[in-house]
């Protein structure tokens, strides 16, 4: 075997190894008594054990439920993690501690792999409202089911800008133009503030407000990447429940706009030169533990092997004889930059083919 490759390494490689064992779980100590945290381990393990007894010899079981059982009480309780992630074979016994929330998951199979753990993270539906009207605004955080109004430090009404315009003159036609001027200042002024909250909250925008004043701010905003919807209607009264009403119709798209969130995530991470694309740059990047947020190409697979050090990586010819190549180095990535406490999206087939359908956003 290839001496480079890492003991990890070596047994990731592609190999099923009969029966492997995976369990995804929320958990967080710090939020929780270690009592109920202990309790739903014990019933997790009683699953797996019965499941394994049943399917598998005893010589095949046993040795697997061992592994689990010795992982399972040398958890670490000081975490401040979010979920983790347990995988144990015959010849595998691995634990992550992730930043990542997931959705509980108990899998007895022939083998695993780390895409399985992200396809199932936790879909975290959070976005900013800004409800405009002809004559004031609001900015909330939300998500699918409550809002949180967001402070700034810009005024919140038109009126506060009338003090800067010049005195009106008694004529119809100039006080409305006057009042024209005075929206043009009020939302240039409202779209300062909403760049300001987009610093904080890098999420999808949703902009609430009558046809003319969305029009308006459609046509001046420097935020328009992030504006993912247009909603038009007088809601500068409504209730928190005629909002997330109002939104509905936009988050059962969801995916598309979280996707549309992070095409745009990825152009800034390139402005800024924080970015890396195609498969050997981002694992020399994964390997160097700087990796924030992985973005894949949900079928992309990398069949590879290591020549000059496991930072650099190459594509393998399956048509040459290679019985230690790596089966997907798109999962080895992947279990890099969450090891790390980076993060990994999917989006779909085709989108990522600017980027040699893998990049990578670095910490710095």
């Amino acid at each position: 075997m290839n001496e480079i490759l890492s003991k990890d390494e070596q047994v990731l490689i592609g190999a099923n190894y009969m029966p492997a064992v995976s369990i995804l779980l929320p958990f967080e100590p710090k939020m929780s008594l270690k009592t109920e945290t202990e309790h739903r381990l014990k019933v997790i393990l009683g699953k797996v054990e019965k499941e394994l007894m049943a399917n598998y010899p005893a010589e095949k079981a046993i040795p697997v439920l061992n592994k689990l059982n010795h992982l399972a009480r040398d958890l670490n309780f000081n975490t401040h993690k979010r979920s983790i992630a347990i995988f144990v074979s015959p010849l595998i016994e691995k634990v992550y501690y992730l930043d990542i929330q997931v959705v509980e998951k108990i899998v007895v199979d022939e083998s695993f792999e780390i895409r399985d753990l992200v396809s199932n993270k936790k879909q975290s539906v959070q976005f900013l409202i800004l409800i405009l009207s002809g004559k004031s605004s609001k900015m909330y955080w939300a998500d699918h089911s409550k809002l949180m109004l967001i402070k700034s430090n810009l005024p919140e009404n038109i009126d506060a800008y009338e003090r800067d315009m010049p005195e009106r003159v008694g004529k119809f036609s100039d006080q409305h133009a006057h009042r024209e001027v005075l929206l043009w200042k009020f939302i240039h002024h409202m779209d300062e503030g909403l760049s300001l909250v987009l610093n904080a909250y890098p999420l999808p925008v949703f902009a609430l407000g009558p046809p003319k004043v969305l029009g308006n701010f459609k046509k001046m905003t420097k935020n328009q990447k992030s504006l993912v919807g247009y909603v038009h209607g007088n809601y500068e009264d409504a209730s928190m429940t005629e909002i997330i009403s109002a939104i509905k119709p936009y988050i059962a798209e969801w995916q598309k706009i979280k996707q549309q969130s992070i095409l745009q995530e990825l152009d800034e991470a390139a402005s800024r030169h924080q970015l890396d694309m195609g498969m050997k740059s981002v694992w020399e990047t994964a390997t160097h533990k700087n990796g924030r947020l992985l973005i894949v190409e949900r079928d992309f697979i990398y069949p590879a092997h290591l020549d000059d050090g496991p930072e650099h990586i190459y594509k393998q010819d399956l048509t040459e004889p290679n019985p230690f190549y790596i089966k997907d180095a798109v999962d080895d990535v992947m279990e890099k930059i969450l090891n790390s406490g980076g993060d990994v999206e999917f989006v779909d087939n085709g989108l990522l083919a600017a980027f040699d359908h893998i990049a990578l956003i670095r910490y710095h």
